[in-house]
């Protein structure tokens, strides 16, 4: 299943399956934000993207599972952007709900770390994913 294209006016739900957003400094935030709005795109966060463990940089397995399965949930979110890579989303694969990921495909963008997720989606639901730049 390929998710539909992106046009000007749909939400892009940025979510941080493996580290915190809080790795970022503000002014990459506030660029990135510009440059996706400027697009045309209106741009969203999860609730949890800038919670961190000071040992992992991130937030716990539950809030990254969630934060993932809401922006599938969510019919106003058309693409699901990550914050960045690391090493720890593969933590996520057990607990992702692949039902509602088939149900509702969109574009999930990201690289590097991000990949167990793609590749898991992929194999689970057959819903493409994007091999792209974080937010």
């Amino acid at each position: 299943m390929i998710p539909n294209k992106l046009k000007s006016g749909d939400e892009v739900r940025v979510i941080a399956p493996s580290r915190s957003m809080k790795i970022l400094g503000e002014d990459c935030i506030k660029i990135a934000t510009e440059r996706l709005e400027a697009l045309g795109l209106k741009v969203t966060f999860g609730k949890y993207v800038m919670e961190s463990d000071p040992d992992y940089m991130c937030t716990t397995v539950e809030h990254r599972v969630e934060e993932l399965n809401e922006a599938f949930r969510d019919k106003n979110v058309k693409a699901i952007l990550t914050v960045i890579g690391g090493f720890n989303s593969n933590q996520l694969l057990d607990l992702i709900d692949y039902e509602l990921i088939k149900q509702n495909p969109k574009m999930l963008i990201g690289y590097s770390d991000i990949a167990a997720l793609q590749n898991a989606i992929l194999a689970k639901t057959g819903v493409v994913c994007y091999y792209g730049p974080h937010f």
